[in-house]
């Protein structure tokens, strides 16, 4: 991922954190049949190796699951993303000398895939997944609220995803590398607008008036 260093984001905790905040990933492998990726909810557990490893499963029917990874997997995580309009820039009316952009955060984590269909480890990154998600809702679903025999048959249909996570890539662009009049204009228009996601922009550049 291009990254100049005004967007560069390097401490661990900031990167993980914006990897629990956008569970939904793109899963992407370089096979012998080109490029394959798979949208899906990965989780982190960071308490595994000096980057955190990645746990998922994939469909069994999923070519993505049988085809053999050359090299890393990369594993792509977004989070809140803005169209910035030259508009909210002083040199708009002063030289005109200005162009559209676009504001987002996003992480790429590299690593080794492990593909498995042990029963035992398919039904705990189910659970951790399922508890996961289920967290705060007033009668949380678990895994055991289903029959027994349905949840082996649901698990004889997936294959588990391990990514021990050897290199991490993330990038803020947040406007970082304009003045400080336009940062504040464009964290006021993003604050204004009716799309949730320029919103979130706006908070994470940390400008509200």
């Amino acid at each position: 991922m291009y990254t100049p260093a005004a967007f560069r984001l390097d401490d661990l905790a900031e990167i993980c954190a914006l990897v629990r905040a956008a569970p939904l990933a793109t899963l992407v492998t370089a096979t012998a049949d080109g490029l394959m990726a798979t949208p899906l909810p990965l989780i982190l557990d960071e308490t595994e190796g000096p980057h955190g490893v990645l746990h998922g499963h994939l469909a069994r029917a999923n070519p993505q699951a049988s085809a053999q990874a050359l090299g890393e997997a990369l594993a792509i995580f977004t989070g809140a993303d803005a169209y910035i309009t030259p508009a909210w820039y002083a040199a708009k009316a002063e030289s005109g000398q200005v162009v559209p952009t676009w504001n987002y955060e996003a992480v790429h984590a590299h690593g080794p895939i492990e593909l498995y269909d042990d029963p035992d480890r398919l039904r705990a990154v189910v659970t951790r997944l399922t508890d996961r998600h289920e967290a705060g809702r007033p009668q949380p679903w678990a895994v055991t609220d289903a029959p027994a025999a349905y949840i082996d048959a649901q698990l004889r249909a997936i294959i588990g995803v391990r990514i021990p996570i050897t290199r991490l890539e993330a990038k803020r662009k947040l406007s970082q590398n304009r003045p400080a009049g336009d940062r504040q204009r464009v964290a006021d228009g993003l604050g204004q607008s009716e799309r949730a996601a320029d919103r979130a922009v706006a908070r994470a550049m940390g400008l509200e008036t």
